[in-house]
């Protein structure tokens, strides 16, 4: 077990899939506000770092996993052009909102969302030309479940394309990243969301998530093959690319 998974956004009681789909259902109206700020919107630039990496194989079928609100399905459908692209979440308090967004944008014919389960999705093997994930994998109560179903269903040769956040490596940007994580991103989040918890849960996640070259190897654990990394922004964030 890693050690992000044993982490809880509440008590100690309810499993924790439930408590992520809690937590998120519960900040879904704030989450985009608080995402784009806390960030001083640099994730819509990792976001579009990440489908660049897909862009040379055309992919037309997609999923991506950890959907959310669908920021992240929004732009790869307006980036790579595909026939088909479903945005999975536990979350339907999330995806609701990015099927308004989906409405406005008039990519209802494009994109669709299902709620699954990340640890058992509902799709066939061989499946999706691409699967993608934006800041949602180091929820998973159980990542090398979760990435071996991410694996599953893409076909063969199909490509993982993930935008993660990260703890920086290198001094000082380590230390500025720890202050910030721990003031003013859980002050900010309880001031937005109203929900202290959910933010304080989300910096201890990023702290214990396993990156960089550990990252690498449970991926090809999970049954990927030249699997690579690089870090975004001084490691606040790190992208991972590989090959089924």
């Amino acid at each position: 077990m890693y050690q992000q998974e044993r982490i809880k956004p509440y008590n100690q009681g309810a499993e924790k899939s439930q408590q992520v789909e809690q937590m998120f259902d519960n900040i879904a109206p704030t989450y985009d506000k608080l995402n784009h700020r806390l960030s001083w919107d640099i994730d819509k630039g990792w976001r579009r770092k990440a489908i660049r990496q897909l862009e040379p194989y055309n992919p037309q079928m997609l999923l991506d996993i950890a959907t959310g609100t669908g920021d992240f399905a929004i732009l790869a459908a307006e980036m790579l052009k595909p026939q088909h692209l479903v945005g999975a979440d536990i979350s339907e308090g999330m995806m609701e909102i990015g099927r308004q967004k989906v409405l406005e944008k008039g990519l209802q014919d494009i994109i669709t969302f299902e709620k699954e389960d990340s640890l058992s999705l509902s799709y066939a093997d061989d499946t999706f030309d691409a699967v993608t994930a934006a800041f949602g994998i180091r929820n998973f109560a159980d990542l090398d479940k979760g990435l071996c179903e991410m694996c599953r269903v893409l076909k063969p040769g199909g490509h993982l394309s993930i935008v993660e956040l990260t703890s920086p490596v290198s001094t000082p940007m380590k230390q500025l990243f720890h202050v910030y994580a721990h003031t003013v991103l859980p002050v900010y989040g309880r001031f937005i969301s109203k929900d202290t918890s959910a933010y304080r849960y989300l910096t201890k996640t990023i702290e214990a998530f396993p990156q960089g070259e550990q990252m690498t190897d449970i991926l090809k654990k999970a049954g990927f093959s030249e699997a690579a990394f690089q870090r975004l922004t001084f490691g606040i964030c790190t992208m991972y690319f590989a090959t089924k």
